[in-house]
């Protein structure tokens, strides 16, 4: 036994207690949503069953919990993503004297906490509405939640998008519109091909966080109902193991699309890889396999 020794066995034993930690808890969840009793257990294991999966879907609060949790997460993608591109290209456009304000401003509904969000939302959006008469259309819940989450997600959103656009080379802008094209042209057919993967990735977050939000929608939902908000009454009453059935649906959609993205991503990456070597062996092989010549003085 040496130190090398003690070093890498401490190392295990603190990565197994870590990761028993992080995942422990899920696994005894996902053991609860196929064991017989009524009250979540995982020891002692009675008889498989697939009951309160059927309970679940049977569960029309829960249902309906699910269907506006996801209404209002494509919503706030759709509302969320515009305004943090807008508001990462302004960052970039803006005298640079003015770019801290500026940053302040947009980043501090971040900081925000989620009950002033939603309470504001409701008073100003109820004030707003029944002054130009747009009541029936925006004092809704689902509205009114679309609006106070994407108030803050849309500053994740900003933060994401500027990460990529501080890597994009502003020549090519100004090549392009050298050449004639016009401001919206160059926006979308350059701009926004290179903003796609972060795009992506600020659309994910978006959903991602508005879906598990709770402060904001607890106050902005009015009288209607996420899965969210449902899921904080069920607890309160008390949890079955229909709630463990959902968290396990839940992981195994995450880990699916988490395996899928990865395999999409290295499927490109070959892709790439293999446009690479064909033009290494282009530049090296001229048309018809005669060998492409050398530069003049190169030997």
């Amino acid at each position: 036994m040496n130190s090398k020794f003690v070093m890498r066995a401490m190392i295990g034993f603190y990565l197994l207690v870590f990761f028993f930690y992080l995942f422990g808890p899920l696994v005894f969840m996902s053991i609860t949503a196929f064991n017989t009793p009524n009250y979540p257990t995982a020891y002692r294991f009675e008889q498989f069953t697939w009951k309160w999966f059927d309970a679940l879907f049977k569960d029309r609060d829960m249902m309906d919990g699910l269907v506006n949790s996801i209404i209002i997460g494509l919503g706030v993608v759709a509302l969320a993503v515009p305004i943090g591109l807008a508001a990462s290209v302004v960052m970039q456009q803006i005298y640079w004297r003015a770019r801290s304000l500026y940053y302040l401003v947009t980043v501090s509904p971040v900081l925000t906490p989620g009950v002033i969000i939603g309470i504001s939302t409701v008073i100003f959006w109820k004030d707003f509405s029944e002054a130009t008469g747009l009541k029936p259309y925006l004092y809704k819940g689902i509205v009114l939640a679309i609006i106070g989450q994407s108030s803050f997600i849309c500053a994740y959103c900003m933060l994401i998008i500027m990460a990529r656009l501080q890597r994009f080379d502003r020549s090519q802008e100004e090549a392009a519109l050298d050449l004639g094209a016009s401001y919206p042209q160059v926006f979308w057919h350059i701009l926004v091909p290179f903003l796609k993967p972060a795009l992506f990735s600020a659309a994910v977050i978006a959903f991602l966080s508005s879906f598990e939000n709770y402060n904001t929608t607890t106050f902005a939902i009015l009288a209607d109902k996420t899965l969210v908000t449902v899921l904080a009454g069920r607890v309160r009453q008390g949890t079955t193991p229909a709630l463990s059935a959902l968290a396990v649906i839940i992981i195994t959609i995450s880990l699916a699309g988490a395996v899928l993205y990865e395999f999409l991503k290295r499927r490109e990456e070959q892709k790439a890889q293999r446009a690479y070597e064909q033009a290494r062996l282009a530049e090296t092989v001229g048309v018809g396999g005669v060998p492409a010549l050398a530069p003049a003085g190169s030997g």
